[in-house]
């Protein structure tokens, strides 16, 4: 890289709180926030793990999707870690680029049940602007008044991640000198739910949700629906440097692949996401025997863990890096989960601490045989750490981050 890539700002919005206090506070516990959801009830699935309620806001915010109110206060927040004020800079050097899986799909859904019972007459005017995938970044845009680029990626599960490569690709090109990039989605919904329960990749343990998402332990059986944003401002090491920022962390290297394997299930050797841990190690110049930890998708799902254990154990057979997976505490929060995930990552680089994997409690023959970081935190210097993001569609996406 001509100029290193600086995180000087992180935001999150999460099950486990809003603010970044509040999600890195729930995720070092190391306790479930999956509740038994009303929204749910009749459904196969019958729990998740909901951003607690936030006030809409001020303005038109109440005309928004959920999801697009979780990205607008995470970006905020975000903006005031990194101490950057939009009145101040210069908006034609600024990009914001936002992975969702879904868009604004809660309200399609509710727009649709009005079709169906009210008919056309009482459609809302504001259904497409609030649903159109697109439309988060462009509301985020237009919320800080950024005229540089604003794109949308949408990798599935790993758009979050996807949306980071990209504006790394947009701050390394000069396009941009700062991006304020992440992830957001909010898919407990009905359909969502029903769609995902049929395809067998939830958790059944609807009776004791807590217990229920389960990340590489040998009684998982899904993963709980999540929702929520992640969001980090990024810069070029000199922009940052210019202004005094000092950065979280630098997002060294990145790798992504497709498997070309199957519509929803991993390559089962894993050939993707081993040669996209590579393309991030070989952007870093470090070797595999100094990666650190790990923050892993870790879905909870039998396919998933087992084909992702596979990897970290064979490339890393003379030092095993610490792993965690914070779906044991979050949830999957869909396209938001590389961002969300990588802002831990970011957190965990700061802090020198590694959250506990919650509900694991011992690996089966597939998990077995790496680093899993289980009941409390552990106090770890991290140098380089690297975070895993997978999606339905083959995609994967390796970030990796280092101490700066």
């Amino acid at each position: 890289m001509s100029d290193t890539i600086a995180v000087t700002g992180v935001g999150l919005v999460t099950a486990g709180g809003t603010g970044t206090d509040a999600t890195w506070k729930a995720v070092r516990a190391g306790t479930s926030t999956a509740r038994t959801d009303p929204v749910l009830g009749g459904g196969p699935v019958t729990m998740s793990c909901r951003v607690p309620t936030m006030e809409p806001g001020p303005g038109r915010l109440w005309r928004f999707d959920p999801a697009t109110r979780f990205l607008l206060t995470a970006a905020r927040e975000a903006l005031g870690t990194a101490r950057l004020e939009p009145a101040a800079w210069d908006s034609s050097r600024v990009a914001v680029v936002v992975g969702t899986a879904a868009g604004g799909i809660g309200s399609l859904e509710a727009q649709h049940r009005k079709l169906l019972t009210g008919g056309y007459g009482v459609v809302s005017p504001m259904t497409l602007p609030a649903y159109l995938p697109n439309m988060a970044a462009g509301h985020l845009a237009l919320e800080l008044g950024v005229t540089g680029p604003a794109l949308q990626t949408s990798t599935a599960c790993a758009s979050g991640a996807t949306a980071l490569v990209t504006a790394s690709l947009l701050l390394e090109s000069g396009a941009c000198d700062i991006a304020l990039a992440g992830g957001t989605d909010a898919m407990i919904t009905p359909l969502c739910a029903a769609a995902f329960a049929k395809m067998g990749a939830l958790s059944l343990r609807n009776g004791d949700p807590e217990s229920a998402s389960r990340p590489f332990d040998e009684d998982r059986d899904g993963f709980v629906l999540g929702e929520g944003s992640g969001m980090l401002v990024l810069e070029r090491g000199r922009h940052a440097a210019a202004r005094a920022a000092r950065p979280l962390a630098l997002l060294a290297g990145h790798g992504t692949t497709s498997d070309a394997h199957h519509p929803t299930a991993p390559h089962p050797g894993g050939a993707g996401l081993r040669a996209a841990t590579l393309a991030a190690l070989e952007q870093t110049g470090a070797g595999r025997d100094e990666v650190d930890h790990i923050n892993a998708h870790g879905t909870g799902t039998p396919l998933n863990d087992r084909v992702e254990a596979t990897v970290i154990r064979e490339l890393y057979p003379v030092r095993p890096p610490s792993v965690t997976a914070a779906k044991g505490v979050l949830g999957h929060t869909m396209g938001a989960a590389g961002a969300v995930e990588a802002a831990l990552t970011v957190l965990t680089i700061a802090h020198g601490t590694v959250p506990p994997t919650a509900n694991f409690t011992a690996p089966d023959d597939a998990t077995a045989g790496i680093d899993i970081v289980a009941t409390d935190c552990r106090l770890q210097p991290v140098r380089l750490a690297l975070s895993h993001s997978l999606g339905f569609g083959g995609h994967n996406t390796v970030l990796a981050f280092v101490s700066p």
